[in-house]
């Protein structure tokens, strides 16, 4: 009889253990917050509307934001098989981009071009949501830099 209660408490742990482990979902459309956001420059100025979709597979990210009045759009894909995908930075232009999960945490490589000649820039992304899923983290940063904190609150 006393192993029942022992089962059930060590079934329960184990579907928490996943459960904190498990890749997040981004899914759904963001307003960027530049009022919470960390070293974010001049990006303080812009405004980002972002939509997330989300598969098995992969996480699409398309932004709309304007910036001095200029409108702009991206499209980034991140594959979460490990697969390389070209995209396109604002800031750096052409970059290639390896994703993998870190438990919750999407965690992006993003190698391009730098401004010598054979040069190659490597900036690392984290994307994760808070405990209540509605602000997402988009940390940014560079070998020897503190990173950047883009903040995005969820819109309802």
């Amino acid at each position: 009889m006393k192993k029942t209660p022992v089962t059930v408490l060590l079934l329960l742990t184990a579907l928490v253990v996943q459960a904190a482990s498990a890749p997040a979902n981004f899914s759904g459309n963001w307003k960027f917050d530049w009022a919470q956001s960390k070293n974010i420059g001049m990006m303080g100025q812009a405004r980002i509307q972002t939509t997330v979709t989300q598969s098995k597979t992969r996480v699409v990210v398309d932004d709309n934001s304007v910036f001095s009045g200029h409108a702009d759009t991206q499209h980034t894909i991140y594959d979460l098989t490990g697969k390389p995908v070209t995209n396109t930075s604002m800031m750096a232009g052409p970059a290639t981009t390896r994703s993998h999960w870190d438990g919750a945490r999407l965690i992006t490589g993003w190698q391009s071009a730098g401004a010598i000649g054979g040069a190659t820039t490597t900036r690392i992304e984290t994307r994760y949501l808070s405990a209540d899923g509605k602000t997402m983290y988009v940390e940014s940063a560079r070998s020897g830099n503190d990173p950047m904190v883009m903040v995005f609150t969820k819109d309802k």
